[in-house]
This record gives structure tokens, sequence and C-alpha cells, in this order.
């Protein structure tokens, strides 16, 4: 059973969350003293090839600090994704943040080729990723727009601006980038203190991506030393969620290292590369037309 917790903590939901970067945000928002729902397929070790369990991650986020809630749900059912949003409301009364990270990623995505040479499976991330972002959502949006207040995080990465793993991979990460800036518009229009944004995570130092690195350390071992910590996005939207002038970031993809430097935080002591430093790319510029 979930327990009561003070409404003074603020109540996120981070999706996805079993493992890898749900799970490094997760951790760093219940650092900060945050209840966070922890969600997710992963119930008990050995049902994923990768360690990580929600039950895991939300022990770890107590154990940070914050209140960890482990609640099972699949993001391609939208009938559980309902529910997860009536169990918060029901025992918090409330939705502050959510992060938008469950996504359907395949080792396969790897695989050399063209796109259709490699699995059809792949196109689950249109399912697993866009869509089910896209009903998270909708439902924090009905949540926020009550309360009129509250922030809709979308992991993303360059991939969205440039050519990465194939067009499953690309167009899930553009279609972040384009629905923070659509809902920020419509926020906007209904005069909302919401605030919708994408973040550009680095390559993201993970159980699956250190797996990777050993596979093939020839190919991949420059990596290591431009990874960031799985945490250290949770920390930058953080600082986001408490800034007094979020709203200027309202509807904009943000490069997560480079927002890190205007707030003063670190990697555990390093400041990771830009997605402009090391490949020279920035987020695509949405023009700010409306037709309704």
């Amino acid at each position: 059973m979930s327990q009561a917790t003070s409404p003074i903590a603020p109540v996120a939901i981070v999706t996805g969350a079993s493992r890898g970067a749900g799970r490094g945000i997760a951790l760093a928002l219940g650092s900060h003293g945050c209840v966070v729902y922890v969600t997710g397929r992963t119930l008990s070790a050995g049902d994923h090839a990768l360690p990580g369990t929600i039950g895991e991650t939300a022990a770890a986020v107590t154990a940070a600090g914050g209140h960890g809630i482990a609640v099972a749900c699949d993001h391609a059912d939208d009938a559980a994704v309902e529910a997860l949003f009536a169990q918060v409301m029901a025992e918090q009364g409330r939705v502050d943040l959510l992060v938008n990270n469950a996504a359907a990623i395949y080792d396969e995505l790897m695989h050399p080729g063209g796109f259709w040479e490699k699995t059809i499976k792949l196109a689950d991330l249109i399912n697993v990723g866009i869509r089910s972002g896209y009903i998270a959502s909708w439902y924090a949006a009905k949540a926020m727009a009550a309360q009129n207040g509250g922030l809709i995080v979308f992991t993303s990465a360059s991939g969205a601006a440039h050519y990465s793993l194939g067009p499953a991979y690309g167009a899930h990460k553009v279609a972040m980038d384009k629905m923070a800036f659509d809902m920020a518009v419509d926020f906007r229009h209904a005069r909302l203190d919401v605030a919708a944004i994408s973040i550009w995570m680095g390559a993201l130092l993970t159980d699956r991506l250190k797996a990777i690195i050993a596979s093939d350390t020839k190919k991949y071992g420059h990596l290591e030393g431009a990874c960031e910590h799985p945490e250290f996005t949770g920390h930058v939207i953080w600082e986001i969620f408490n800034d007094p002038n979020r709203a200027t970031l309202n509807g904009c993809t943000v490069v997560g290292a480079e927002v890190a430097r205007q707030y003063g935080l670190t990697d555990e002591g390093r400041v990771p590369p830009t997605s402009q430093e090391l490949h020279g790319v920035t987020p695509i510029a949405f023009h700010a037309k409306e037709i309704r």
C-alpha cells in the first residue's frame, strides 16, 4: 500500500524507470524530496536481460530522500495509463511533473544494414515512445490544467536532428521535440501556468551502453569519456521545474548539458559536452505560425 505523503512534496511520474535514463531521473528527483511514481513493466529480477525493476528503483528513490512508489504499467496499454493517473490523483490529488521516458528500445537498433534489413519490431518506438508519450501527457495535462501548474518533459536526443540508428529512432526523437512545442502552444493559448519541454540527453552510461561498449571497445570505447550519468538529466529537470522563469522554456527543446551550465550544474564534478560540441548539431527551430 502507498502511504500518504505531504502535499508540499512535488509529485512526479517518471515513465520507463526500471533502469537506464528513467531510473536515473527518478533517483535524482528523489534526492530533491519528490514523491516519484516509478512506472515500467519489469517487476522481478530476471524479467529483463538487463538488471533493474520498478520496485528496486522506487526503493532507491526513497533511500535517496524522496518517496518512491512503484506502479506496474505497460505504456502500450491506454487503460493501464489511465489507471496510473487515477491512482496518482486518488493518493496525491495532483501531478506536478511528468517525465515521458518510456520507449521500446531494442538491441537490434545497433545492427548494421538498412531499416528494411532490421526487425520490423523497431516500429514499436512509434507506439511505446511517441503514442505513449501523448497519452500520458493527455492525462497529465488534464490534472495540471485543473491545478494551473505543472511541467511535462520529454526525454529526447540529438538524433531528432541528424541520422541516428535509423528512421524509427529518429522519428521518435523528433516527435518528442514537436509534441513539446505544440503542447506548449495549447498551454499558452489557454493561459495556463503549465509548461512542456523536450530535453536532449547525451549518451548515457547505462547498463545497456556499458554492455555495448564492452562488446566492441574499438568501435564504442570513445563514448565512455563523453557520456552523462543517468541521474544528470534528473537534476537538470529539477532546476527547470523550480526556475521562476520556466515559462521562457515552454515549448523549447533544450540540450541538457547546455542548460546545466546555465544553472551551474556538473555531472559528478565534470562538465559534459553538448551536442553542438560533439556533433555540430543543435535542436530544430520550429516556426511560430498557428493554424487552428
